[in-house]
């Protein structure tokens, strides 16, 4: 199961035209209510082949394009869930991702893979991740306004113990990998734990041994998080904190932090103090948006208007656009004459406008804030901001 990057988002943007299966259900993953993932996931899978039926394949083929995603069906893959699974299928394609986002049902089938759910993560919802360092272990969570979930580190990060390796016997400070349970009975990071024997804050070598290490992790997770725009907050012991700062070059991380052991504080708890962290910038960032759009509607440079805001987002001039979650325009968009044709329901080859728009705005390089409708700045499931 891959991360769920900008990268992937691209990538799954720029399937070519055919048919796109995208799926999306809510998942449990505790207590009695699992039971209820792999029904909810059967019936989609109904649906999808339902739809390809409607859109003219056999019966047949279309139970052989779904057969890989039935066979995720197993007691082992349920047990790794978060809030949502989103799961996109085409001929040449099989991707998956547990998320921390409650999604509502959906079986899409179109031809193009149906992205628009997955936007909360990215901008308005507020997409961060959690940087916790200890002594006894390092964690990296994943986070949006009402979620939060830990990265399997697994591979990811190496030991203190490998990176000293070849240095000078004298600078080695000992050090082992493994997975110890958290203080206060605290459940351990899933992978990725780095166990530090030193003496302490004062301890030059130390320092020197940590800065090298900080490199490296730094190193790690700027490929684990290339093309990310998510805010990074650090949480760790106090001295520990200018140490990796020093060593960090990831754009997006913030000046304050978490201070304190984070061993002794669940992922739920961290959550709660990064969310008062990094919530004024998400909330002023989306408010600026949609102040923008105000201010230059009526002057060529917004626009509310779906006809003339999809081609301009393929023409890479749409800068930032805000979206209604839930709301859905059904249509098609003919690049040759760059005209939109918005049907009342679904038709036969058409695709959803929405996420159409939000999905060409990304690749060009825009921004996209998904939001409630209640939330839009007038009462249309679109609104823009042109670059000229």
């Amino acid at each position: 199961m891959k991360l769920l990057s900008i990268a992937e988002l691209e990538t799954l943007a720029k399937q070519p035209r055919e048919v796109c299966i995208s799926i999306f259900l809510p998942t449990y993953h505790v207590g009695a209510d699992t039971q209820q993932n792999p029904i909810r996931f059967r019936n989609l899978i109904r649906e999808a082949e339902e739809r390809l039926i409607e859109r003219g394949w056999r019966s047949e083929d279309a139970k052989n394009l779904l057969e890989p995603v039935k066979e995720l069906d197993e007691y082992e893959f349920w047990q790794h869930q978060s809030d949502g699974l989103a799961i996109f299928r085409s001929q040449d394609l099989l991707r998956y991702y547990s998320l921390p986002i409650d999604f509502e049902e959906l079986a899409i089938v179109s031809n193009h893979f149906y992205l628009k759910p997955l936007f909360p993560l990215f901008h308005s919802d507020g997409h961060f991740y959690i940087l916790a360092l200890s002594h006894n272990l390092i964690r990296l969570l994943e986070g949006t306004h009402h979620h939060i979930e830990e990265i399997d580190l697994t591979g990811v990060l190496p030991s203190l113990e490998e990176v000293l390796r070849f240095e000078e016997p004298e600078r080695q400070t000992p050090s082992h990998t493994g997975t110890p349970g958290a203080a206060g009975g605290r459940r351990a990071a899933p992978g990725g734990v780095t166990v530090f024997h030193g003496h302490g804050a004062g301890d030059e070598d130390e320092k020197e041994n940590l800065s090298l290490y900080f490199h490296r992790v730094n190193e790690a997770l700027q490929e684990l998080l290339k093309q990310e725009h998510a805010p990074l907050v650090l949480a760790g012991v106090e001295y520990l904190l200018p140490i990796y700062r020093e060593a960090n070059t990831y754009s997006y991380l913030m000046d304050a932090g978490i201070t304190g052991n984070p061993e002794l504080l669940t992922p739920e708890e961290l959550h709660a103090q990064a969310w008062e962290i990094v919530k004024p910038l998400f909330l002023q960032a989306q408010q600026e948006a949609i102040a923008q759009y105000r201010e230059l509607l009526g002057t060529g440079k917004a626009s509310s208007q779906i006809t003339e805001t999809i081609p301009a987002a393929c023409q890479g001039r749409v800068d930032k656009l805000i979206i209604a979650l839930n709301q859905q325009q059904w249509g098609t968009f003919d690049p040759d004459t760059q005209t939109v044709q918005v049907h009342s329901n679904a038709e036969p080859n058409d695709e959803e406008l929405l996420d159409f728009a939000a999905t060409q705005t990304i690749l060009n390089g825009g921004i996209v804030y998904a939001v409630e409708l209640e939330d839009m700045p007038d009462d249309t499931p679109l609104a823009a901001v042109f670059r000229y």
